[in-house]
């Protein structure tokens, strides 16, 4: 700008009148590039995870022979995908445009000025030359300023929605002051609660519920679907707060615990068994990462699972695969149950935790299970009654709540609900949930 000056005021001052034109111009279509930006990587994360779905669903997906609606559904969303990237470009051709025009009358009024500035004897042919080759330099500046506008609008939409997910707060979070919970004894009570899902509605999923469990005691919990039952457990370590009421363990309400310490007081094996990708022992330690070797193995024998991992191609470095799909739904079942041996928690939830096997892989894992309940506080849901029979206190639940308590004997001399449910089910050994 200086140098520009010296050479020639008026001719300086025209070129860089159009400068600020060139930003103004372009400032609509970058902003159009931007909000294409931002659309774009929105789509492409649910793209990602339609795709994802698709793929962890795929035993569905054929089972259905609904290869085709996949492939439709992703074209389509490659489609709306291919959409918003047109206009992305279409934004940026028109950005491109404004300051590549721009340029062109740049020198335009360059030529037509300076040489009207020439014919009039202010400025030499020699200052001339020289002029436009600086203001080619300067033009060469304005490209990089633009080109590097593009680059950082792709960046900084990719930052924002990296910060927007990093700085999501949970809903439940641990109250100041909160105490640790070193080691549970396992008295578990729930006085009042109010709980439902969603602010929304209407009806409480569970109401003025009060149950009392005993530390080390074996509690069963049956009914038909939608009663409360993996509510109830749910509650417990905090996946979801109390409405209203309050959850006791060892007789401090368990928001006045952190979660960590809460949490890393129960075991949970579910129905649904979730294995990492990686190898058998991986999925074992998890259970208490700073395990010894010898402390996994001793965990899979507790766990009737020993024999089979040793039978398996590279033993406990045996890789499991996504989700465990290079194993049985039994192999998987004792694996999660030899990782919550080596956890070693006071508190046990067993949630449907063998619904989903066949007789003969229900018997051996039920056998693991009953070892892992002693001694713990322990709470089931299971519709099996194989599952139930042997619990202390069997908990009969509907849509009101609380219908009967008692063990299995005292249940069915009462001949009410439970017997009904029992006595319906016959020979098949199982309440199914729409009894």
């Amino acid at each position: 700008l200086v140098i520009l000056l010296n050479i020639n005021v008026p001719l300086t001052i025209a070129i860089y009148i159009l400068i600020p034109f060139m930003f103004i111009c372009s400032s609509k279509f970058k902003n159009r590039m931007r909000d294409a930006q931002i659309k774009q990587r929105a789509h492409i994360g649910n793209l990602n995870s339609s795709i994802e779905d698709s793929l962890l669903g795929i035993k569905v997906v054929k089972s259905f022979a609904n290869e085709d609606v996949e492939r439709e559904k992703f074209t389509k969303e490659n489609n709306k995908f291919l959409s918003i990237k047109a206009l992305f470009y279409k934004s940026m051709a028109g950005f491109n445009t404004i300051n590549r025009a721009v340029d062109g009358v740049m020198y335009f009024v360059l030529v037509v000025f300076g040489g009207v500035q020439i014919i009039n004897g202010n400025l030499e042919p020699g200052d001339m030359l020289v002029y436009i080759m600086y203001v080619s330099t300067l033009l060469v500046t304005v490209k990089r300023i633009i080109e590097f506008t593009e680059q950082f609008q792709k960046g900084m939409t990719g930052i924002e929605r990296f910060s927007e997910i990093m700085e999501t707060r949970p809903d439940i979070v641990d109250k100041p002051n909160a105490i640790e919970l070193k080691k549970a004894k396992g008295h578990i009570e729930f006085r009042d609660v109010d709980f439902k899902y969603s602010k929304h509605q209407e009806d409480y999923i569970l109401e003025k519920f009060n149950l009392d469990i005993e530390a080390g005691k074996n509690v069963a919990l049956v009914g038909p679907s939608g009663s409360g039952k993996t509510t109830v457990c749910t509650l417990i370590p905090r996946f979801y707060d109390v409405v209203g009421g309050q959850i006791l363990v060892d007789g401090t309400n368990v928001k006045d615990f952190t979660m960590n310490s809460l949490r890393n007081n129960i075991g949970i094996v579910q129905q649904d068994v979730y294995l990492f990708s990686g190898t058998v022992y991986d999925n074992i330690l998890y259970g208490k990462p700073d395990a010894t070797r010898e402390e996994v193995e001793e965990a899979a024998r507790l766990a009737g699972a020993y024999d089979f991992i040793m039978d398996l191609e590279n033993g406990f470095d045996t890789y499991v695969g996504e989700r465990g799909v290079m194993l049985s739904g039994g192999q998987k079942q004792r694996i999660s149950i030899a990782r919550v041996f080596l956890k070693n928690p006071p508190i046990l939830i067993l949630d449907e935790a063998t619904s989903a096997l066949d007789n003969n892989s229900e018997a051996i894992v039920q056998e693991s299970l009953e070892i892992l309940s002693k001694g713990r506080t322990t709470i089931t849901i299971a519709h099996r009654l194989t599952t139930i029979q042997n619990a202390d206190t069997i908990v009969v639940m509907n849509e009101d709540g609380i219908v009967e308590k008692g063990s299995h004997e005292e249940l069915m001399s009462r001949k009410g609900y439970y017997y009904e449910l029992y006595t319906r089910a016959g020979n098949s050994n199982r309440l199914y949930e729409d009894q």
